[in-house]
């Protein structure tokens, strides 16, 4: 029985599985609710190990590993890589059609099918990042409570013994007093939780070379670390620094057609996650003593904000060889 091809339109719901022959001739198209063993149906009819692609939407996780032990050949379609164009009708059956298509032509925009210990890591370190969003955005509340009764911070951070003190002792409405004392609270949890995970992260990396390679760079610590090392996940899939650079958005839009080309701002396509920890890390040391120079010689000629970027990209370079190597060489050769 010759090689079929499968095109999945994932959704929450459900789902349309559209099959093919290697000729590009249709043999069938079905809608399924989105149960595993109706899943495994469906596909077992595309005969043993087929080429299957689904695109990487809301919740893919779940259909990938059960393909993956059906013996299928798993693709993840990458949402911005394949431009569908302005069609006139756009269905589910012809999305379906069209990632089958693409994958049998060679012309799929493929994502990385991370393995499930990684999944694992992300999951951590993603809602330790969101854990810390909702703190930072209950202790903005306080700050706005304050302001609202004309109450200006003691200390620049708020958030220890002489700002607690300011806090405790506050004499406000009781619609302003409810409110503060339940943020405050909120607070508290957080905290609790954002250590928590920290320990949860650190104890599953804490013999990854990679991990420890990292915090030898200024800026980079555990939680930083542990950004990179998830979202990076498999350092191999990258042949060069640049590539990682590339795939973190951080590189220029290039456009070229005929003998003119233009370079415009970085991509911002890529994981936001790795931006976000590049950029934070060189935000107060910036990233040692190279880097450092590197940035106000570039901060000179073009601004701050392009220096940023740009010495970014330098720091997540030392990055790459950190995972790759388990060190970073010219980081020890300045030591000694």
């Amino acid at each position: 029985m010759e090689r079929q091809y499968v095109g999945i339109d994932l959704h929450r719901r459900s789902s349309t599985i559209y099959r093919m022959t290697a000729e590009g001739e249709t043999l069938d198209c079905v809608r399924i609710a989105n149960e595993p063993l109706a899943l495994a149906d469906a596909v077992s009819a595309a005969g043993p190990e087929p080429e299957v692609v689904l695109e990487a939407t809301y919740g893919w996780y779940w259909a990938a590993d059960l393909l993956a032990e059906l013996g299928a050949c798993v693709h993840l379609a990458h949402p911005l890589g394949n431009n569908w164009g302005n069609r006139r009708v756009k269905n589910d059956e012809r999305d379906a059609k069209d990632l089958a298509a693409m994958l049998l032509l060679g012309r799929l925009a493929e994502g990385w099918i991370a393995p499930p210990e990684v999944r694992e890591l992300r999951e951590l370190v993603r809602y330790r990042f969101r854990l810390v969003q909702h703190r930072t955005s209950c202790k903005a509340q306080v700050h706005s409570v304050m302001a609202k009764n004309g109450v200006l911070p003691a200390r620049v951070e708020m958030w220890g013994p002489g700002g607690t003190a300011q806090l405790d002792a506050l004499e406000l409405p009781m619609a302003y007093a409810t409110r503060l004392d339940s943020l405050r609270r909120m607070i508290d949890v957080y905290d609790r939780e954002v250590a928590r995970f920290d320990g949860l992260i650190h104890r599953q990396l804490k013999g990854d070379a990679g991990y420890q390679a990292i915090q030898c760079i200024d800026g980079v610590g555990r939680v930083l670390g542990a950004v990179f090392v998830a979202e990076v996940g498999d350092i191999s899939r990258f042949g060069s620094p640049e590539k990682l650079c590339s795939w973190a958005g951080l590189t220029p839009r290039h456009r070229e057609s005929d003998e003119k080309a233009t370079r415009g701002p970085i991509t911002k396509q890529g994981s936001r996650l790795v931006r976000w920890a590049a950029i934070e890390a060189i935000s107060k040391y910036r990233g040692g003593p190279k880097l450092r120079a590197d940035y106000h010689r570039i901060a000179e000629r073009r601004g701050k904000f392009k220096a940023r970027v740009a010495v970014a990209r330098k720091l997540l370079t030392l990055v790459y060889y950190g995972l790759r190597d388990g060190e970073i060489r010219c980081l020890h050769q300045q030591v000694a």
